[in-house]
This record gives C-alpha cells, structure tokens and sequence, in this order.
C-alpha cells in the first residue's frame, strides 16, 4: 500500500503534469516523430508546407485578408526580385495581404509571407518595404520555424525534470516552495525562448540586409524603418503588433547601421511604382474617400512631394470612389498621356468607364493593354471584370477559371467565379467554386456540401463525376488532419 507522502506526490504531479503544453513533453522512444525526422529534428519541407496551408486557412478564417489584383501583383512581383537575391532556394511563396492599419509582416512555413496595409503607409521608400519583405525572406530561408521547434524539443527534456522536481518539492516540503520553484523552472523556459528567438531576429536583421544588397537596393533603409517603428513607439500606448514579435531597440538598430556602412553610400531614385500602390493603400485605410481627397488635393498643392503623379494617382481613386467620374477623368488624364502603357493608369481608366456603364469602351482598352502585356494578372482580373459587365458571362467565366488554374490559393478568383458562373447559368460551377472558396477558409463542412450539390447535378458526364468525387475525398482527409 503507498503511503501517504507517496500518494500525495502523484496527486501533484498528475496535476502539475496535466497543465504542461504537449510540446513541453518529450515523445516516447518507440513513437515516431510527428514533425521532422529522427536524424535531424528539423521539420521537413513538405511538413511546412501542409502546416502552412493550415496557418493560412486559420488566418483567413479570423483576419480581413485582402485581393485586390493590382496590389497583389505588383507586391507578388517584388517579394520574388527579393527572393532572388536571398539565400531562399526553390522559393513556393505564398503572399498573403491584410486589411488592418498596424504595421505588421510575418512569415510562416510554407513560404507565407503575410503584408499589413500599415507597413505600406509607414515605409516612405520601396527600400524601407523591401527591407521588411527581405527579413521576413531571411526568416523562411534559415527555416526559423523547423529550428524553433528543434530548439523546443531539445529543451523539453531538462524544462520537465525541473518540473518533476517542483512537484516533489510541493508533495514534500510545502506547497508555496514547490510553487516557487514551478514558476522559476517556467521562467527560465520563457527566457531561452526569448533569448532564442531574439538570435533569430538578428539573424533575419543580418541577412535580410545583405539581401537588399544583393538586389541593388539602399541598405541603410532597414535601421530608418526601424527608426519610423521606433517613433511609434514613443507616440503610441499600444504597442504595434510587428514590434511586439520584432522588437526594435538601439542596439539593433546600430547593428543595422553598423552592416549597412560597410557598402558605399548611393542615391537611389524614389520608385513610382511603390509610391502609387501606396496611395492605393491609403485610400484603402482613410476613413472615407472625401478625407482621402483632401490629404491627396493638400500633397499636390504644397508642391513638396518629389513624385506628383502619387497623389494625382490617388486623387483619381478618391474621386472615382465618390462617383464624381468627370473630375477623376480630367485628373487622369495628364497620367494617362506621359505613360499610356502604365498599368495602374490603365486600370484606374477601366473602373471609370465602367462605373458610367461604358463596357465597351473598357473592353476595347484592355484588349490593347493585354497585347503589350499578355500575362499581367490584374489585367485579365479586369478583363473578366468588363466582359461579365457587357454581359458576356461565359467569356468571364473562362478567363476566371484560367486564373483559378493559375493561381489555386487566391481566394477572391474563387468568390469572383461562382459570381460570374452563376450568371452563366452553370450551376455545377457555382458549386465546385464555392467549395474551394470555403475550404480556403477552413470552412470544410460547407465546401463538402458545395461538392455535394455539385454531384447531384451532374449526369452522364464521368470524368467530372470523377473529379469531383475524389476533391471530396481529398476534402475530408484534411478535415481529419485540421481536426486532429
């Protein structure tokens, strides 16, 4: 029979043990690893990118993700220069755009790198941006994520012997004591933590620099950014969550200054590309068009600004979304005649005359602009965009199910084909769309029922039977993984 000490140290440590996180346990020697493998602990690239997948559907469940084609692709385009002059290999990323005003950008495995439109409204340069895409880069080239959970496992081992002992400790001397003693082995768990993920920054910090560099863009960029974070810092009581997870001290940026002046010093022109998706953020984030109006007109009359073409851009956004057309189209055209092919300025056109019921015209102009520029993203968007307006439902249809093919884990292609094949008369469409369209969302239950209506509908046509068959199949395997 135990006695009485004994029985009251397994009483506290089943309930010590029964408040650890399953990760601070170590796995049973004759258990696999569920992530990674045994000879390296490091999480294997295909485990990352299933993981991923799953980070990304949680995120568009909980946060107001963002499609805009124009911001997407242009955005798409310079995080893939960046890559090109990381250390990232066989670079799969996955950009994910968030409608939310802090400065925020993060990383996850699979290649995500996730952009809130504050970054954009806070970095006055393509270089200041570049240099947060280039350290989230950094991050996915080290494999931060893997060595993390590396890092942890190896850690679990001594973190629960010093629980053991606090709860022997509690079982035998006293409670406060063993309390004391749990809440100082917890302490020093978080501070390695800490410690380790604070090595990580720096290493992001170090090779996202060497990065811009290698893209011929200004290294000292990366300390004036976390100078501009800085500052809003000292003006704000609430921490911006970026710096909540990338803490921005002096030490790190004299580090930052410190690399960036080993490399000559250059002048690099302001990019107007960047400048213009910018002005396209910040009417995204004004309280109103009018109050975005007033800030673009106020930028073009104090003559100051070095790019006047950005605010023009933005006025004509602003006016167009208060349906004052005319105006927009008289401050258009000035851009419209020093750089016709500019793509930006093409599709600010399009959304004017279709606004007036004019999708002729638009579809005229996009027909141009797709010949200079056959493969531009938000171009076909557009033109789909024009083709279900002038009625031609079909036509959008097909266009929008080649983007879909193209592009599989773009949300609003999927939103905006089930809109178009409804409108089309193709039911069976409507549902195989929403269905992929939900389940981006994690929504499983709803895409499997999509699919559902989708099989009824079909008859005498076996490949599709098939197809749609085995999607459900795949479906409900990953509503077993996300449920597990």
């Amino acid at each position: 029979m135990p006695s009485p000490l004994s029985a009251a140290r397994a009483a506290v440590l089943g309930a010590v043990l029964a408040l650890l996180p399953a990760s601070a346990l170590p796995a049973p020697a004759d258990d696999l690893p569920v992530l990674g493998d045994a000879s390296s602990g490091i999480v294997s690239p295909e485990v990352e990118a299933m993981l991923g997948d799953d980070f990304l559907r949680q995120l568009r469940a909980q946060l107001p993700t963002r499609g805009d084609p124009l911001l997407h692709y242009w955005t798409e385009a310079l995080l893939y220069r960046l890559a090109a002059s990381s250390d990232l290999k066989e670079a799969q990323l996955k950009l994910v755009l968030i409608d939310a005003a802090p400065i925020n950008a993060f990383a996850a495995p699979g290649g995500i790198v996730g952009i809130h439109f504050g970054t954009y409204a806070q970095a006055a340069t393509v270089h200041e941006f570049s240099s947060i895409l280039a350290h989230e880069l950094a991050h996915l080239s080290q494999r931060h994520f893997a060595r993390g959970v590396e890092a942890q496992r190896q850690a679990s081992l001594p973190f629960l012997a010093a629980v053991l002992a606090s709860a022997a400790l509690m079982a035998t001397v006293g409670g406060d004591a063993g309390l004391a003693a749990l809440a100082s082995a917890q302490a020093v768990s978080q501070q390695n933590q800490l410690r380790y993920s604070r090595s990580r920054e720096r290493e992001a910090d170090r090779l996202g620099i060497e990065t811009m560099v290698r893209a011929d863009m200004d290294p000292w960029a990366a300390s004036r950014m976390f100078e501009h974070m800085a500052d809003v810092n000292r003006f704000s009581r609430r921490l911006p969550e970026f710096m909540l997870t990338h803490p921005v001290t002096e030490s790190r940026i004299a580090d930052a200054r410190s690399q960036a002046s080993a490399y000559p010093r250059k002048a690099y022109p302001l990019s107007l590309p960047y400048q213009l998706m910018r002005a396209r953020v910040r009417l995204m984030l004004a309280a109103s068009p009018q109050e975005a109006e007033q800030r673009f007109r106020a930028e073009l009359e104090d003559g100051r600004t070095q790019l006047a073409a950005a605010p023009r851009y933005g006025l004509v956004l602003a006016l167009t979304a208060q349906g004052r057309h005319r105006e927009a189209e008289t401050a258009l055209a000035p851009l419209l005649e020093k750089d016709p092919d500019n793509v930006a300025y093409t599709l600010a056109a399009v959304d004017l005359l279709l606004a007036q019921g004019r999708a002729g015209e638009a579809l005229a102009r996009l027909d141009g602009a797709l010949r200079v520029s056959p493969g531009v993203y938000p171009l076909r968007r557009a033109y789909a965009n024009a083709l279900t307006a002038a009625g031609h439902h079909s036509a959008a249809q097909g266009v929008l199910e080649a983007l879909a093919r193209a592009r599989p884990q773009d949300e609003s292609i999927w939103y905006a084909l089930a809109e178009t094949a409804g409108l089309a008369g193709d039911i069976i469409a409507v549902h195989r769309a929403r269905a992929e369209y939900f389940q981006l969302h994690g929504a499983i239950d709803n895409a499997l029922q999509h699919l559902r209506y989708a099989l009824q509908l079909i008859e005498d046509d076996y490949p599709m039977t098939a197809r749609v068959s085995q999607r459900m199949a795949d479906l409900r395997e990953m509503r077993l993984r996300l449920a597990g």
